[in-house]
């Protein structure tokens, strides 16, 4: 027999444990999935500084389980658990996590979305110790130090603007001969002096022991291999939403996004979305836990409605 909550909220990041503090407070009792990365990309950075309410910064894991902390404290139900299926087609809505059947009258996603990395273990190995794919998040960290920034599109070009602020220089690293950015973007990075480009170029390996030291690269025309000293790296090729449960289901754009229709209501009325599965724009913490509230509110005016 499924079990049954009046709302329920997949995924544990910002957006998630703020809509699920919303939704306890307002008495309905919310069930919340955390997911494969409970926390959300809070639990794989280190040093938050930009979240108001933390004048000495925090680090991102206390941070998602102080959140945490307080959705419980409300009276919000999680599930250490993955929803491995929806069907949104009829209410009561239905979730699969493990070998439980879960039915919501209204559904909040709040799955996120991951960045693509280079699939190098020194990169995983030294993630939030000089990698990062944030540079808004992080770019402070690095002031007067010389970074590497990999990709070629327009976020690639756009961080790199962002850390001229703080470092004293950027080498973009494109893996191509041609930028994937607009004309604009690159003509705007290309006048700063600060950045420098290498085409046809990859990254073999990040360099370093316990924090980033330089990377190996490899012109992909020629084989050569060379060695680039810096303190950072910024991997900028891009993020994926976490998506794949819900095609067929839901409206998603061409990049998998979730599409919203109505505030913060998707293609189908009682499902809402909040935080970096719908938002591809801003990707911030704070602007994922605004989000969160507004779906929150979004969803229980709509369960109000729906008991008139």
């Amino acid at each position: 027999m499924a079990k049954t909550s009046k709302l329920t909220i997949i995924g544990s990041g910002n957006a998630g444990y703020t809509a699920a503090i919303y939704a306890s407070r307002a008495q309905l009792e919310p069930t919340l999935f955390t997911g494969l990365e409970p926390g959300g990309q809070l639990s794989l950075t280190t040093d938050v500084e930009n979240f108001p309410g933390f004048p000495e910064g925090i680090q991102g894991p206390e941070l998602a389980q102080k959140m945490r902390k307080q959705a419980e404290r409300f009276g919000t139900k999680i599930i250490d658990m993955v929803v491995e299926r929806v069907d949104f087609k009829s209410r009561p809505f239905s979730m699969w996590a493990g070998a439980d059947q879960y039915q919501s009258e209204a559904v909040i996603v709040a799955t996120g979305a991951s960045a693509k990395w280079l699939g190098l273990d020194s990169e995983q190995r030294l993630r939030g110790k000089g990698v990062s794919s944030c540079a808004t998040c992080d770019g402070f960290f690095f002031r007067g130090k010389d970074v590497v920034v990999v990709g070629g599109g327009d976020v690639s070009l756009q961080d790199s603007i962002f850390l001229t602020k703080f470092v004293t220089s950027i080498t973009v690293l494109v893996r191509k001969d041609a930028f994937r950015a607009s004309t604009y973007m690159q003509e705007k990075a290309k006048k700063n002096p600060k950045i420098k480009f290498l085409m046809n170029t990859e990254v073999v390996e990040v360099l370093g022991e316990h924090s980033v030291a330089g990377v190996k690269i490899k012109n992909n025309k020629t084989n050569e291999e060379s060695e680039i000293l810096c303190r950072g790296v910024f991997v900028a090729i891009g993020h994926a939403p976490n998506t794949d449960i819900f095609k067929g289901q839901l409206e998603l754009d061409v990049k998998g996004y979730v599409v919203l229709k109505d505030g913060m209501m998707t293609s189908v009325p009682g499902v809402f979305a909040a935080g970096d599965v719908h938002d591809h724009e801003y990707r911030q913490a704070i602007t994922a836990a605004g989000a969160g509230c507004a779906a929150e509110i979004d969803a229980e005016r709509w369960l109000e409605k729906q008991e008139q």
